[in-house]
């Protein structure tokens, strides 16, 4: 009788638990190439500056806006002129149900920017081929270990405020 009760239970959690991406876009786009043409003429020795920021907010009910910033500056190696400066904001909307706390952080920061990258990578890499520049892979990013290095910095901030 227990067992069938904890079933039960277990099969209540499960119906509850809700995970869906609803859409996928790009929020924010901009590439630069401010010293065109002349950066053309003289051989390509990039030095990449990359910037990625995750970020999140409830739009409704169960409904999360995901949003991943990825600044990338790529300068001459030996000038430091500005080849170019491309800047993406890939989003996602994800209906999230039957998550709360820790678990719905852990989700929204971690595992809802992985699914984005991908789209951010192709984004970058289809508007710097269009500057006429060679193509920015860029490597695939450990967004647990960010998850945790935030957490951690917010856990030491907390303990010297304290």
């Amino acid at each position: 009788m227990a067992e069938d009760n904890n079933q039960a239970a277990q099969g209540q959690n499960q119906q509850q638990l809700q995970f869906s991406l609803q859409r996928i876009y790009v929020k924010d786009i901009s590439f630069e190439s401010p010293n065109s043409p002349a950066v053309f003429q003289q051989p390509f020795k990039p030095k990449v500056g990359l910037d990625l920021n995750t970020s999140s907010e409830q739009v409704g009910e169960d409904l999360y806006e995901v949003v991943i910033k990825v600044t990338a500056q790529v300068s001459h190696a030996e000038s430091g002129t500005t080849s170019f400066l491309v800047e993406v904001e890939q989003a996602g909307l994800f209906r999230i149900a039957g998550l709360q706390g820790e678990q719905l952080d852990h989700t929204l920061g971690a595992f809802c920017p992985n699914v984005l990258f991908p789209y951010a990578r192709e984004c970058i890499d289809n508007l710097v081929n269009r500057g006429s520049f060679p193509p920015l892979m860029l490597a695939p990013v450990n967004f647990e270990a960010m998850y945790a290095q935030k957490k951690q910095r917010q856990a030491e901030g907390s303990d010297t405020a304290q």
